[in-house]
């Protein structure tokens, strides 16, 4: 209903009653894909100024990053999923660069969200201002991915909160391994086998501090999401809003589940469960890196626009089922999706959208419409760091 209703919108939608920042967007999104490809460090660099500026610029003005940037209305309020693991990537990245403001900023971050958990351990849907205010699964599994990773970096100070997120997520799961007491109010009723992501925090805190169950937890939710993949690896119940054509956003999450959960357990099962699921999106990816933004069951395309997103995420998993299968497809599907998300990241352009990455190209496209993403951004980051590094290895090799 909500990609109708998003449709019904943007048909309706005067181009004059647009403002100008969305019309020009739009206008230049319909002459195409730029040819300039900036590559992946300048990417990097563009997209973490472009997240430091959100968590500048939040409406909500609390250390946390804003969800987006609307061509509409502006700087959003703080979103505590994404900002929950924003945090990871801003660790790698002050590592990496040995910079010690982005140390702070992720700090800062992790403190934002110990002041907003609830008491018995979960985190709530939505932005900081979304009613109604209620502990949801998907929202506590991303945030534990960075407390876990602050736990890592900074030491026992974001502990009890880890456990508690943990703890809450182990002992509201049901027993067949799928969450469904704590529903997200924000995306349709029902299962949902992309909280294979919620699994892969409990991973990251079970690494931390073995021995309290977690990680056997989010095993049995993965187990519990593989009885939702067809053969081709195309999985039922895992879509925000449309389970028929799902958003390859949420495939994006249902497979770095799964891979995560093979990284933890070694289970070669679950490999070969994530090389279905990554075979037929790399084969779903275009000579030029198009990928349709939602794939019906045969991953045949659902949507003309791109999921810059999910086109990262998947980029991400594909890159990873390279690594850990030398198969050669999944490295030339990877940089093709990668290349196609940098060509449409401007690293010269407007403040509000240098480095930004937006939900849908076109701009117009009924994922994150008209906006520049958060996630989108930490996830074009991800995706590139690790191409970096695997062209590192490389030209070592």
């Amino acid at each position: 209903m909500r990609t109708l209703l998003a449709k019904i919108r943007n048909t309706l939608t005067p181009q004059a009653g647009l403002p100008a920042a969305a019309r020009m967007e739009r206008l230049s999104d319909r002459r195409g894909l730029p040819a300039f490809d900036p590559g992946p460090q300048a990417v990097v660099e563009a997209c973490t100024a472009w997240l430091c500026a959100a968590q500048d610029h939040s409406s909500s003005n609390d250390d946390g990053v804003a969800r987006d940037y609307s061509l509409l209305t502006g700087w959003a309020s703080s979103y505590p999923e994404t900002t929950g693991y924003i945090i990871p990537t801003f660790i790698a990245l002050a590592q990496r660069m040995g910079d010690d403001s982005l140390h702070e900023r992720a700090r800062r971050m992790l403190d934002w969200c110990v002041a907003i958990q609830f008491p018995a351990g979960g985190f709530q849907g939505g932005k900081i201002d979304s009613t109604p205010r209620v502990p949801v699964t998907f929202n506590t599994g991303q945030i534990l991915l960075g407390l876990a990773a602050g736990v890592a970096a900074y030491g026992d100070r974001y502990q009890d909160a880890m456990h508690r997120a943990a703890r809450w997520l182990r002992d509201s799961q049901d027993p067949d391994g799928c969450w469904r007491r704590h529903p997200t109010p924000f995306a349709s009723a029902g299962d949902k086998a992309y909280e294979t992501h919620v699994a892969w925090g409990l991973f990251e805190a079970d690494r931390i501090a073995p021995g309290h169950g977690y990680g056997a937890a989010g095993l049995r939710q993965v187990d519990w999401a593989l009885t939702k993949q067809r053969p081709n690896g195309w999985f039922a119940s895992n879509c925000l809003d449309n389970p028929l054509l799902p958003l390859t956003h949420t495939i994006g999450y249902a497979l770095r589940g799964v891979l995560e959960a093979h990284r933890f357990s070694a289970r070669a099962d679950l490999l070969e469960a994530a090389a279905r699921t990554g075979t037929s999106v790399a084969r779903a990816v275009a000579a030029d890196g198009h990928l349709a933004g939602r794939l019906g069951p045969d991953f045949q395309p659902g949507a003309s626009y791109a999921c810059l997103t999910g086109s990262a995420q998947n980029a991400h998993c594909l890159f990873l089922l390279y690594q850990f299968t030398g198969e050669r497809h999944y490295l030339d599907a990877a940089r093709r999706l990668n290349s196609y998300v940098r060509r449409a990241v401007s690293i010269d352009g407007p403040a509000h959208a240098r480095g930004g990455v937006k939900g849908s190209f076109p701009v117009d496209g009924d994922y994150g419409t008209w906006a520049y993403l958060n996630w989108a951004a930490k996830f074009c980051i991800d995706a590139n760091l690790l191409e970096l590094e695997l062209d590192r290895k490389a030209g070592d090799a």
